[in-house]
C-alpha cells in the first residue's frame, strides 16, 4: 500500500509554492498525498517565523497531527526550522527537522517512517543557502503561486528572513517561463508572482551577483506567454517598483491593476530605524504614479505598529499618512521581537497593550479604506475569476483589481471568467453583481 503524506503550510505565498513542489516530489516517490485533516503516515509542516504567532501555531499543528495518528512521522521544514531547529526538534512528536536547503531533498532523509525518540536535525549554515530551487503551487484550481526569486540582501532591523532564507537569488528567466507554460496547460487562469523580494529579480540568476535580467524584463517576458489570462504581482518593495514597470502593467492585457507595496511606517524617523531603503515621499510618488495611469487599481499596504521607539506622535503620523493616501486596504502587523535582529535590542520597547491598541486602530482604518474602494467600483464593469470553494452556500471570486464578490453557489462558475457589473455591497462587506456577458474564458 502507498504511504500517505499530508502537508500544512504556515505563512506566505512563497511557502505555499514550495510546499506544492515538495509534495509533487513525494508523489514521484510513490506517496499518496491526502488532506491534513485525514489520517496520514507522515505529516510535513512548512513553518514560518515572520511573527511570534506563527511560532506558537506550530505546536498546535503538531498536536492536531498526533490526534489524527499518534504513530505518524512528523517533519518540520521552512523558515522557523532553519532559524531554531533544536527548538522544533524538542517539540513532542517531531521526528525530523530540515533547514533551508535540505527541505527540497526531504525524501532522501526518510527511512521506514518509524518514530524517533528525539527530532533529528539536518540544517545547513544559512551562508550555504546560495542555490535556487524553482517552485509553483496550484491551490483551488483557479490561481497558482509562481516562485521567481528567493532570499534577501536587505538588512531591515526587524526581519529574520535573510537569516532563514539566505542571499537574494533568482530563477532563470527560461525556467520561470517554462513553469508558467506548465501552469497554463493545467487550465489555471491566474498566476501570482511570488518571492521574498521579487523586485530584486535577476540577481543571482546564474549563480552570480549580477543582474542578468531585471524585474521589468521578467514582466515583459511573462506578458508574452500564451494561455495565461491573468498575471498578478505580489508584494514588491516601493524602491524596486519602477515607473517603467507601472506603465507597462497599465497597458498590459495580462497583468492586472493590483499592487501590494510594503510601507511599514509613515514616519521617516521610524523608517530610518528600520533601515528601509526609502522614505515616505518616495512611497507617495509610487501611489500617485499608479493612480495616474491606473485610476481603478487596487493598492494594498503592509504596515508594522509598535516598533521600538515608536512614540504616540510617530504612530499618529503613520495613521494620518495612511488616511490621506489613496490606497485600498492594509495588512497590519504588530511588531514582535525576533531573536538575532537589531531591533530586538533597541531601546524604547512599546508595551504590548499599546501595540495592540495601535494595531486595532489601523485595522479599523483598513476596513474604511476597503469599503471606500469597493464603493468607488460600484456601477463599473469588471471581469471576475470565480474560485472553487462552496462557502456556506456562496461562491466567491475576485475582479482583476481585487474586489471580492459573492454569489449563490453554482459549481458551473468555478474557474471561469465572467464580465459583471458591480451593483452593491452586502452586510459582509462583499460586492454583489449581475452578469453582463456570457463566460469570457
Amino acid at each position: 500500500m502507498k504511504k500517505k503524506v499530508a502537508f500544512y503550510t504556515l505563512g506566505c505565498k512563497l511557502n505555499f509554492s514550495e510546499t506544492s513542489t515538495i509534495a509533487r516530489g513525494f508523489q514521484k516517490e510513490g506517496f499518496e498525498r491526502i488532506a491534513f485533516e485525514e489520517r496520514a503516515d507522515m505529516y510535513v509542516i512548512n513553518t514560518c517565523s515572520v511573527t511570534e504567532n506563527a511560532d506558537k501555531r506550530f505546536k498546535t499543528i503538531v498536536r492536531q497531527a498526533q490526534k489524527k495518528n499518534p504513530d505518524a512521522f512528523i517533519a518540520a521544514i521552512g523558515c522557523y526550522a532553519q532559524l531554531k531547529p533544536e527548538e522544533l526538534a524538542a517539540v513532542d512528536g517531531v521526528d525530523l527537522v530540515l533547514g533551508a536547503t535540505e527541505k527540497f531533498k526531504i525524501t532522501d532523509y526518510l527511512n521506514d517512517l518509524s518514530k524517533n525518540d528525539y527530532g533529528e536535525v539536518h540544517s545547513c549554515e544559512i551562508a550555504d543557502a546560495d542555490f535556487y530551487v524553482g517552485s509553483y503551487a496550484i491551490g483551488d484550481r483557479t490561481r497558482a503561486f509562481l516562485k521567481v526569486q528567493d532570499g534577501c540582501d536587505y538588512k531591515c532591523t526587524y526581519c529574520t528572513i535573510p537569516l532563514a532564507r539566505g542571499i537574494s537569488r533568482s530563477d532563470t528567466l527560461d525556467n520561470v517561463l517554462r513553469n508558467a507554460v506548465e501552469i497554463s496547460e493545467k487550465g489555471i487562469k491566474e498566476i501570482v508572482l511570488t518571492g521574498v523580494n521579487i523586485g530584486d529579480y535577476g540577481k543571482g540568476e546564474f549563480g552570480n551577483k549580477k543582474h542578468e535580467h531585471t524585474f521589468l524584463d521578467l514582466v515583459k517576458a511573462l506578458d508574452q506567454v500564451e494561455g495565461i489570462h491573468r498575471l498578478r504581482i505580489s508584494s514588491i518593495e516601493p524602491n524596486l517598483l519602477k515607473n517603467k514597470t507601472i506603465q507597462f502593467v497599465a497597458q498590459s492585457t495580462s497583468f492586472v491593476p493590483h499592487f501590494h507595496i510594503p510601507l511599514q511606517s509613515g514616519s521617516d524617523k521610524i523608517l530610518k530605524m528600520m533601515r528601509r531603503r526609502y522614505l515616505s515621499g518616495l512611497y507617495v510618488d509610487r501611489v500617485k504614479k499608479i493612480r495616474e495611469v491606473m485610476p481603478q487599481a487596487c493598492i494594498g499596504v503592509d504596515v508594522i505598529v509598535g516598533f521600538p521607539g515608536e512614540t504616540e506622535d510617530d504612530f499618529i503620523e503613520t495613521y494620518k499618512f495612511l488616511n490621506a493616501l489613496d490606497i485600498s486596504y492594509l495588512h497590519v502587523f504588530t511588531y514582535s521581537e525576533r531573536d538575532n535582529t537589531a531591533a530586538a535590542s533597541m531601546a524604547g520597547a512599546i508595551p504590548k497593550n499599546i501595540r495592540n491598541k495601535r494595531s486595532k486602530m489601523l485595522r479599523g482604518l483598513s476596513v474604511k479604506k476597503r469599503r471606500a474602494f469597493y464603493e468607488s467600483q460600484l456601477g463599473s464593469t469588471r471581469t471576475v475569476l470565480f474560485e472553487g470553494e462552496n462557502k456556506e452556500g456562496y461562491i466567491h471570486g475576485f475582479t482583476e483589481n481585487y474586489v471580492k464578490v459573492k454569489a449563490p453557489w453554482n459549481p458551473d462558475l468555478v474557474n471561469t471568467l465572467h464580465e459583471v457589473e458591480l451593483s452593491e455591497i452586502d452586510e459582509d462587506g462583499l460586492v454583489r453583481f449581475h452578469f453582463v456577458n456570457e463566460k469570457v474564458f
